[in-house]
């Protein structure tokens, strides 16, 4: 993906925004409106010649059809803005659908694109008749829209294969990368795989479902090195720090991400609890016990 003078100068904007904003989604709409003026959904809804069979460029009325029964809230033209009245005027504003219908968009948009080649021209009608190719089309708008996306310091991309991701952030992103889990305790392995995978899904909603699913595996890690529990607990602390002090804050941590736990609606779901609704708290909640589950499924891995 090419970048501009200031990525180069002073590095790429930081992707840290996880709410997609008017600016960014008109950019995501202009190349949409774009592709479409080239023809480039002609391979996936063709508008046909009149004169016989081939496809001379996309029925925009097939395109609509399809965006309304497959992305909830969008229609064609797609809209920028909106209309805001008050008792004296009315007015019109930027902007974007909900985070998670534009992702979408940008999915079905990638398995709708071809990049339109210009074949014979029709004299008549004034207008070539066109083939498609779908892999430099979608590559091609997979380079556009990553950079749209990253020019907005957006924390999503989308992948050659068609899936948008959530950029993870850096930090939490590479310890995640790296973690290898070998605990000896096969279930254990799937709840910490399924608590990574789901931590890097778009959707708000999966992702405190990785955070919840991350407390369930910190406490069977303390399961693993005696039947009796709290012996256990203590057991595979002390493998992870044998030097006093840092066991110390190795038990301090674990004291204080129990009672995190016990209070917020992660382990149990009773009223009293608190829900933890903003992303960025997920995310710190997560990195960090994830930290702690790291560092002690590493120094207890089976021999």
């Amino acid at each position: 993906m090419s970048n501009y003078f200031s990525d180069r100068e002073l590095g790429p904007r930081a992707r840290t925004e996880q709410t997609m904003s008017p600016v960014a989604w008109a950019g995501i709409a202009v190349l949409v409106e774009a592709l479409a003026s080239s023809g480039a959904f002609g391979a996936s809804f063709p508008q046909v010649c009149p004169d016989g069979h081939a496809i001379c460029g996309n029925d925009t009325d097939m395109l609509k059809s399809a965006i309304e029964a497959e992305i909830e809230g969008l229609s064609w033209p797609l809209q920028r803005d909106k209309v805001e009245e008050d008792d004296f005027m009315r007015t019109r504003k930027p902007w974007a659908p909900p985070t998670l219908v534009a992702l979408d968009f940008i999915e079905f948009v990638w398995r709708n694109v071809a990049r339109p080649i210009p074949g014979r021209v029709h004299d008549y009608y004034r207008h070539h008749h066109l083939s498609f190719d779908s892999a430099e089309g979608r590559s091609a708008f997979v380079t556009d829209v990553n950079r749209i996306l990253a020019r907005n310091g957006l924390a999503y991309e989308i992948t050659e294969s068609g899936d948008v991701r959530r950029i993870l952030p850096a930090i939490i992103g590479d310890l995640l990368a790296r973690a290898y889990f070998r605990t000896g305790d096969q279930l254990l392995n799937v709840m910490l795989e399924e608590a990574r995978r789901k931590f890097s899904d778009p959707d708000p909603l999966i992702r405190r479902e990785a955070l919840e699913r991350l407390f369930d595996s910190w406490e069977r890690v303390k399961t693993l090195a005696d039947e009796n529990k709290a012996k256990s607990a203590k057991l595979v602390l002390d493998r992870a720090s044998p030097e006093p002090a840092f066991r110390q804050l190795l038990e301090k941590e674990a004291l204080e991400l129990r009672e995190i736990g016990n209070s917020y609606l992660l382990r149990h779901h009773e009223r009293s609890q608190t829900p933890v609704i903003d992303t960025d708290h997920v995310d710190y909640l997560f990195h960090r016990l994830f930290s702690l589950v790291d560092l002690v499924i590493r120094k207890n891995a089976p021999r």
